[in-house]
């Protein structure tokens, strides 16, 4: 993928609707400096250029009763394509998986679920991500506290 040219202004605009999705154009055009208008056309050119993904909103986990987070490293028995994709698809279908990383080193995989409990996570390992024939071992490591979470990716915002 080709990097998008990015001035001040684009950085600027990315850096406040990284924290506020939601920001009227009046608001964000007063705090990057540039017309409503222009905030607009540049949005949009950084959406066309997919620099600019999905709008969506994030709820906390523990009010919705799934405040466990649970990282499982997975090793596999063999590492042919096939099979790779197979099981990417195998654990793309599981909601209670967030995030799932191909890693290099000891383990193939890196997977960050979340949860209501430990009983529910069991069921997920046992009855779900151990189930896949392809799975020859797994460590799984419980959170016991959020330190730092964000969604925001670092912007340089200097000219």
């Amino acid at each position: 993928m080709e990097d998008f040219d990015l001035d001040h202004i684009d950085r600027a605009i990315l850096r406040v609707l990284q924290e506020e999705g939601d920001i009227s154009q009046a608001a964000l055009s007063e705090k990057v400096g540039a017309s409503p208008a222009s905030c607009w056309r540049r949005i949009k050119a950084l959406e066309s250029a997919g620099v600019l993904g999905r709008t969506v909103r994030l709820v906390d986990p523990d009010k919705i009763g799934k405040g466990l987070n649970v990282f499982c490293q997975v090793k596999m028995k063999t590492h042919d394509p096939a099979t790779r994709r197979d099981f990417e698809q195998f654990i793309a279908s599981y909601r209670e998986v967030l995030e799932c990383y191909s890693m290099s080193g000891e383990w193939d995989y890196l997977i960050r679920a979340v949860v209501a409990d430990v009983r529910e996570y069991e069921g997920l390992l046992m009855r779900g991500i151990l189930t896949h024939e392809a799975v020859l071992s797994s460590s799984s490591h419980f959170s016991l506290k959020c330190v730092k979470y964000t969604t925001a990716l670092p912007m340089n915002v200097s000219r």
